[in-house]
């Protein structure tokens, strides 16, 4: 029977070849796109280890080995910022001939020394010095290699110290070892962020590749399915129909795997430098574990040919039924159990956020994977509701025939649009996490004006008055600093907010009492409007130096805080230390970095100063790496479902072209029957379309609710956009098979049938 199911498959006509070339094409894409998913998620791990010395602590929480022999090393590390790009910082300085070496650099840099990463590198050398290099006064000694690198675009700096200087700074601490494990071992402070939206993205795409896959080795499904239900009826045994029903399976699929990997290796230089993360990959760290291959080469042959047995049931049970073309049974109503689990699912969780990332993973991918499939197992008992409604409407023939013949088998129905509805659950949760987060974000720190004024915090180092309270350290800040701030083009205005000893900020032990108060002279708050204004006839406000999102003005509020009055005299304020000073600038990069250099070089330090929009540049990135992923996913999923949609309605012409041809021989006018058509595919697209689109921003609240505590922001315009595009994208490949209506229902194919 294999050597059987073989010469079927392979030598049976032009048809069974262009059905065998049609299902490979599909798999190879859906294994092109597990295989890509699995490498991203090896990848980001690869970067993670790479990168874990980055993260080492005093604590040694993952040491690297060789503590007791090696001598202390001063390190400190911090995030610095040119644009939009984040500079990864550290600061080091060696106690001893044995004290650790960082990875990628041959010895520690001495005092007056650096190393840079290659990009930085070139960074150094393009931009103006007085924006950048002047941060790190000395001479570049080396290059970092790329073994301590996340990505070739990495911007990191490794600064060399003497011990004196290090020791001096309260941020910086001792260190034996550097830390060797990835992200998400214990003690990491941001445990597996992006392999946590890797996972969620991984398997948001599954979905739409299995639908994918299936779609395309159902081609010529009835046609297949009278062929074996011939054959039992001349005396084939249900399991000699079910190994020549493998072996065609099996084939096809083998022949997809090999291209699919062909296609992965083939592009895999092309696909590192796609940001997907918010920064390109080394090619190397696309690779595949020998699990990944086993599971994709063995797996999905497997799954096609159980698939394949699971499709002929119809044959096995009853060959005369499928011959006869039996009405298989209604979808019932328990089909909407799934989707709803999964929304409780989610529910459950707003208040019980997991702990750790395995924990989310499970909880959240769970979730939306149940959702999912909820909608994929609810779509049939949907589209029959909405085929009654249409046929006890119906005021035309093609709706009363499309309302008939849906309600007839709603299932196959559902089933050619079923990876477009999934696409839209996908993109309408994700748009909706993603629009939340930078609206938040934009909200929480000003708008454009929050993005135009540069925070230098100085308080940061607090002292404990006799009472037991604490104040703001503050510095002293020279006055050819500001002259020199003063005469960078772009800058607009200084002002210096000093602390106010009068005012401490609560308990030396226990809870603050709210963000530490400090004094600003009204002359100067009056030069950055952004920040608020004083009370009419104050010379002196009280205004926090820390938490200056509440004194910008936001999308959401069009009036500028007013801060309450000082009394203190403003001659005195020259005279107490300087808790923070802003800088309000034009926007421009060449005002910003100039000043955020200005005050790098005066107080190397302290907190690299930021802009109040980016005030972490950590959690910016990160946001960074949801918007590319939630780009691909988007158009990932939509360009799965389009192939997936034009294979299946392609496929559903050709199964029924002898019921059309029938029709067209008694009469009815081929107009009538592209209408027919297109209702059949159109129905189920939009009745389904309104409930994915409106699941997956439910779903999208629900995260936000469990993990950000946060309530899901209405859409922009772009998302409606997005949703009639993809829509109109369906409707017209809809359109684009109807043409094969009139080649696939001449007189000529009821004759031979």
């Amino acid at each position: 029977m294999t050597r059987l199911g073989l010469r079927l498959t392979l030598a049976s006509g032009r048809e069974a070849i262009i059905r065998l070339v049609a299902i490979a094409a599909a798999v190879a894409l859906g294994v092109g796109v597990l295989l890509v998913s699995l490498a991203g998620i090896n990848a980001v791990e690869a970067q993670s280890t790479r990168t874990a010395w980055l993260n080492t602590s005093r604590q040694n929480l993952r040491p690297g080995g060789g503590e007791a022999t090696a001598d202390p090393l001063w390190a400190k590390g911090n995030l610095d910022q040119y644009g939009t790009s984040v500079i990864q910082r550290v600061d080091v300085a060696a106690t001893g001939p044995r004290s650790p070496v960082p990875p990628g650099i041959p010895q520690l840099p001495g005092p007056g020394q650096f190393y840079a990463s290659p990009a930085l590198s070139r960074l150094l050398r393009s931009a103006p010095r007085a924006q950048l290099a002047d941060r790190y006064p000395g001479r570049q000694v080396g290059t970092i290699a790329d073994i301590a690198l996340a990505s070739p675009d990495s911007l990191v700096i490794i600064v060399g110290h003497s011990p004196a200087e290090l020791a001096q700074d309260p941020s910086a601490g001792q260190i034996r070892s550097f830390e060797t494990a990835a992200q998400g071992a214990p003690g990491d402070p941001h445990p597996g962020r992006m392999q946590l939206i890797l996972a969620v993205v991984a398997g948001a795409l599954l979905i739409p590749v299995l639908i994918f896959i299936g779609a395309a080795t159902r081609l010529s499904a009835a046609r297949r399915e009278q062929r074996f239900a011939a054959m039992r009826l001349v005396g084939a045994t249900p399991r000699q129909v079910s190994v020549i029903a493998a072996v065609e399976a099996t084939v096809a699929t083998a022949v997809g795997v090999v291209a699919g990997f062909a296609v992965f290796f083939g592009l895999r230089s092309v696909l590192a430098t796609v940001p997907f993360t918010g920064q390109p990959f080394f090619p190397a760290d696309l690779s595949l574990r020998w699990t990944n291959v086993a599971l994709v080469a063995l797996g999905v042959p497997v799954i096609a040919a159980l698939a394949a047995r699971l499709a002929l049931r119809r044959v096995q049970i009853s060959p005369l039924g499928v011959t006869r073309r039996v009405t298989p049974p209604n979808p019932k109503a328990w089909r909407a159990v799934p989707l709803l689990a999964g929304i409780a699912e989610l529910a459950y969780f707003v208040g019980r956020k997991p702990a750790g990332t395995t924990a989310q993973i499970r909880a959240y991918g769970a979730g939306f994977g149940l959702a999912m499939v909820g909608l994929v197992v609810a779509g049939p008992w949907l589209t029959m509701l909405g085929s009654r409604l249409m046929a006890r409407r119906a005021r035309r023939p093609a709706t009363l025939i499309a309302g008939r013949r849906l309600a007839d088998n709603p299932r196959a129905a559902f089933r050619a649009v079923s990876g477009l509805i999934v696409a839209l659950f996908i993109s309408s949760a994700a748009l909706g996490i993603i629009t939340t987060m930078l609206d938040y974000r934009t909200a929480s720190t000003g708008g454009a004006a929050g993005r135009d004024i540069l925070a230098q915090p100085f308080g940061d180092r607090e002292r404990i008055t006799p009472d037991g309270h604490r104040i703001p350290g503050g510095v002293t800040v020279p006055d050819t600093l500001l002259a020199q701030l003063d005469a960078i083009p772009g800058v607009r205005a200084v002002a210096a907010i000093h602390a106010d000893p009068s005012a401490p900020s609560g308990p030396a032990i226990g809870p603050t009492e709210g963000p530490p108060t400090g004094l600003i002279a009204c002359a100067d708050l009056a030069r950055i409007p952004a920040l608020g204004r004083c009370q009419a006839g104050a010379a002196v406000a009280a205004i926090p130096w820390v938490g200056m999102d509440e004194g910008i003005t936001s999308h959401a509020q069009a009036t500028v805080r007013v801060w309450p009055a000082a009394p203190v005299p403003a001659e005195e304020l020259a005279s107490l230390p300087v808790a923070a000073l802003d800088v309000g600038t034009d926007g421009s990069r060449g005002a910003i970095e100039g000043a955020r250099t200005a005050l790098e070089a005066a107080f190397p330090d302290r907190d690299i100063p930021a802009t109040l929009g980016d005030i972490s540049a950590d959690n910016a990135q990160l946001i960074e790496g949801w918007r590319q992923l939630a780009d691909v996913a988007i158009i990932a999923s939509l360009v799965i479902a389009a192939c997936s949609l034009a294979v299946s309605v392609a496929g559903g012409l050709i199964d029924r072209k002898r019921p059309f041809s029938l029709l067209r021989l008694t009469g009815t006018p081929l107009g009538v029957l592209r209408r027919v058509v297109a209702l059949e595919a159109a129905l189920p697209l939009l009745v389904v379309a309104a409930a994915a689109a409106g699941t997956g921003l439910l779903a999208a609240h629900l995260f936000l609710r469990a993990q950000l505590d946060e309530s899901l922001r209405p859409p922009g315009s772009g998302y409606y956009l997005a949703v009639v595009a993809g829509l109109g994208l369906a409707l017209g490949i809809i359109a684009a098979t109807l043409p094969l209506l009139r080649r696939i229902t001449g007189p000529e194919t009821a004759r031979n049938e």
